[in-house]
């Protein structure tokens, strides 16, 4: 089979790292998600703390790097928006994968052979996989959820100015809490498998 690539766009507590998990075993690829922290990290020289911050969040103490020779400041999320965009670019050129996150669906848009999937659920469903699944307290959860929501709704408005809505650039919505993780991932290897093969 040709090399294919699968973005995952998910909204928090709806598993879309579980599901790729799982899709990457039953398809037999690799599947990149915190790697892609580690691997700008590596790039800028910087410890994956200071990364892992700036991710997913605007401003702050590390907002404005200088450079030298007089290049002046620049944004530390533009920069890490670029870097993290040429990371999956580079991976999706060597081979078949899966990237989670990091508007993957923006970075490889004019790449042929990929499939952008957004994965939901409804907002209770996510508050049930927080507590029982990723172990949070009932109002840790329910301020993740709503934080990281904004955050990543922010970042692609950021980023991906033509494509600011939930469902531009994505072929496939799906709904995890309706199917749960392990039939979503089965479900989207079926649609992958039948497009790619």
């Amino acid at each position: 089979m040709d090399k294919y690539v699968i973005t995952i766009s998910r909204q928090f507590g709806a598993l879309g790292r579980t599901i790729a998990q799982q899709m990457s075993k039953e398809l037999g690829i690799e599947f990149f998600d915190r790697d892609i922290v580690e691997l700008t990290a590596k790039r800028m020289g910087l410890p994956i703390s200071e990364i892992s911050k700036e991710e997913e969040r605007h401003g702050g103490f590390f907002a404005e790097r200088r450079y030298p020779l007089g290049m002046g400041p620049v944004s530390m999320q533009e920069e890490l928006f670029q870097i993290q965009s040429n990371i999956i670019k580079d991976i999706a050129a060597m081979e078949s994968c899966i990237i989670v996150g990091r508007c993957g669906d923006y970075c490889l848009r004019h790449v042929d052979r990929v499939l952008d999937v957004y994965v939901y659920a409804s907002f209770e469903k996510r508050l049930e996989n927080c507590k029982s699944i990723l172990g949070m307290d009932e109002k840790t959860a329910r301020s993740m959820i709503q934080d990281v929501d904004k955050a990543r709704e922010n970042y692609r408005r950021k980023y991906c100015k033509d494509m600011a809505g939930v469902f531009d650039n994505r072929d496939i919505c799906i709904d995890s809490g309706k199917f749960g993780a392990e039939k979503t991932a089965e479900i989207l290897c079926g649609i992958a498998r039948s497009i790619f093969s």
